[in-house]
This record gives C-alpha cells, structure tokens and sequence, in this order.
C-alpha cells in the first residue's frame, strides 16, 4: 500500500466540510497510514473529539495550553514526528494564520513549527474563496511551499449557493498525499524539475499586452506527471484559466522577465522542461495610462524589444540542468526548426509540434509532438496531452537512469 507505515497528522479546521474528515481518515487507515488528529476549537462546533478519536484510534489534540499534551512541548513534537501534514478542511482563517505566521492555537503553532511538507484542502464560501485577502494569502502560501488539493467546484452547504469552494473529496486527498509520500518506489523521488507553462503577457499599457493562444494545459499536465513519478516539481506558469496540479509548487508571473528570474532562482536543478510559449516580444517602453485612439490620426508605433530567450538562458546555464527539454510550437517545417532550435538553445531534447490553427492545439485538449534529439527523430501519435505527459516523464525517468 502507497501510504503503508505513513504517519500523518491531520489538522481539522472549521467548517461543515470537517464531516468529510472523518472518512478521510477511514480511507488514509485503509491505506496503512497512522493519523494523529488535531482539531481547532471551530471544527468541535461541527464534529465530535470523540468521533475523531473513534475512528483515527488516537489522541485528538485541542489544545495549545494543554498540561499533558504540553509537558515534552508537544506542538514540536506533532510538527515534527510525522511525514505529512493535511489541513483537511483548511479554513479562510486558518490559511490567514498560516500565510502571516501567526500562532495562536494548537492548529497554527504545527503548521509553523513544521519541517514537513504540508498539504491543505481549502473549503469554504465561493465569496470568500474568490476574495482578495484569500487569494493573496492562497498564493503566499504556494510561494512558500504549501501543497494545494482543490477547492473544488459544485454546490455548497448554503442553500442556492455555487462555485468554486467545495472541499476536495476524501480519495483525492488520498491520491495527493500519496504523489507527496510516493518515496522510493517512484523513479524520479529525490530529482528536482522546473516546468514552465502557459503564455506570457507583454503590457503595450495597462489594458492592452501582447501573447499568445497557449493555455498552459500541457506544462500544467508535465508538471503533474512529473510529480506522480516523485519529483519535487516547481511550476512557473504564466497567466492562465486553469487550475494549479496538486502536489507542485507553483510560481505565477505575467511577463518573459519575470518567468526568466523565477526559473533562475530555482536553479540548480535535475530537469528542466520549458513548455510555456513566451513572447519573443515587448514594448521596449510601455505605457502609463491607457493609449488613447486620436480621431483622424495614425495610431502610435510601437517600438519592441527583444524578450530574453529563457531557453537557451537554461541551456547555457553555469547550474544546467542534468536534462534540458524545450518545446517548439511551429506552423511550418516542424522538424527543420526544431532541429534547429536543438542546436541553438543548448537543450538535450526539443519536444516539436504542429500549432497551425486547423490542429486544434494550442488551447485544445490533445497534441501530436515529435521528439527531436541529436541522434534521431521519435514521432509519437496523436494523444490527449496527459497522457503526451505521462509518456514524456516516463522518458525523463529513463534518461535519468
């Protein structure tokens, strides 16, 4: 079993999301794991210590100030004694606490003191998942290394209520917590990868930019399937409309030199897979305000300036990766420019494909690539892009050794 002799901790916060909890546990036991559970004072409003203890078999944890459980400073000793935190549900304020470091009750003070990777299960009110603060606090929290498993979509607890916001269901938090503790089993545990996806977006002013079609679907795919393999994955994405893959770090950027600095600031690293379509582009001096159109007059030339290649940046790189893959989105002479963009970017693989508008690719859900490398050509037949994933993270596994 993936999760056998796995200790877990499970922190339970409040919200009517916490009944899913209690199956969570059921199936985290099923698995082989030990689940240690603490609960916050809110989560007791909507389940029962007793419950909890019934079907974990341990000592639920509550308090902070608590004589027994504090006596050998217990809430380092939770911190640290496990392989995987789960908040599940992880509530708006409960993620607050985490991204300002704030440590005022059992919950808090584990996840702060933690050296364990930790995983949460957002749940909460559309409203107040799609609020400001929440998403400022969702994205910090992926900066600094947080694992995310949803929120969901679908209905609420509240009557006529419908979005994004639902808890994860138990067996999906089972699946990310097993892609977190895969171990030694998974070919690539213990390599580290960098996967960029998505288009960039070059402001002309601050409503109009330059991009491109790309909607990150194949980077986000690699990314994950990377991760299942065990790789400690970070996603540097452009803007996109979809959602981040469990189990990965994600970076989120808006323009070519801000993709460039956060790929560079992972290196060094064992993999790097450049699948995000960046400008070649920008405005060598973008506007203020809005570009006003003057009735009667020519509209103001725009004066580009070359975007830095990131590709070729990593392939020359002082802390190269071990294996370098970039991809080429081409619409004529598919095999000419990717053997071409092999030799100049300093990549060991280019991944090319056929973008022309009638391929359905770029936005679309399948893809059809063509594995250059110096030694050969390998045409893989048309797939949905998980599984083009899937078989190219198997590929990386098997060059890695």
């Amino acid at each position: 079993m993936e999760l056998s002799g796995k200790r877990i901790l499970l922190v339970i916060s409040g919200g009517i999301a916490a009944y899913k909890s209690l199956d969570l546990i059921r199936r985290l036991r099923e698995r082989g794991a030990s689940v240690r559970p603490v609960m916050t004072r809110a989560a007791q409003e909507f389940i029962t210590p007793l419950a909890v203890g019934a079907l974990s078999a341990s000592h639920v944890y509550l308090d902070l100030f608590s004589r027994e459980d504090e006596q050998d400073v217990g809430h380092i000793r939770l911190a640290r004694d496990t392989d995987l935190i789960v908040v599940a549900p992880a509530s708006a304020d409960l993620m607050a606490k985490m991204a300002h470091g704030l440590a005022d009750d059992l919950a808090s003070a584990v996840l702060l003191a933690t050296d364990k990777p930790v995983l949460i299960a957002p749940a909460m009110n559309p409203k107040m998942w799609a609020a400001a603060p929440t998403q400022r606090n969702a994205k910090t929290l992926k900066a600094d290394g947080i694992h995310f498993i949803g929120p969901m979509a679908g209905e609420m607890a509240e009557s006529k209520e419908a979005g994004i916001g639902r808890m994860a269901e138990p067996l999906e938090i089972v699946a990310a917590a097993e892609k977190l503790l895969g171990g030694d089993n998974r070919p690539l545990a213990g390599r580290t990868a960098i996967v960029t996806s998505g288009p960039t977006h070059e402001p002309i002013d601050p409503v109009r930019y330059i991009a491109n079609r790309s909607s990150g679907k194949q980077g986000h795919a690699i990314a994950a399937a990377l991760a299942k393999l065990g790789a400690d994955v970070t996603l540097v994405s452009g803007p996109v409309t979809i959602p981040d893959p469990a189990g990965v770090k994600v970076m989120h950027v808006e323009r070519a030199d801000e993709m460039l600095e956060a790929v560079t600031s992972r290196l060094p690293a064992d993999i790097a897979v450049m699948v995000a379509a960046v400008a070649d582009w920008r405005v060598a001096a973008s506007a203020d305000q809005k570009i006003k159109k003057q009735p009667g007059e020519a509209p103001a030339p725009l004066v580009l300036a070359e975007n830095p290649d990131i590709l070729k940046t990593v392939g020359h790189h002082a802390d190269r990766p071990k294996l370098v893959i970039g991809f080429a989105a081409e619409t004529q002479d598919v095999e000419k420019n990717g053997r071409a963009k092999l030799e100049r970017k300093g990549a060991d693989l280019i991944v090319a494909n056929d973008v022309s508008p009638e391929t359905g690719i770029m936005g679309g859900d399948r893809n059809s690539v063509k594995i250059i490398a110096p030694d050969g050509i390998e045409t893989w037949p048309d797939l949905g892009k998980d599984e083009v994933a899937q078989r190219l993270a198997a590929l990386i596994a098997a060059k890695l050794g």
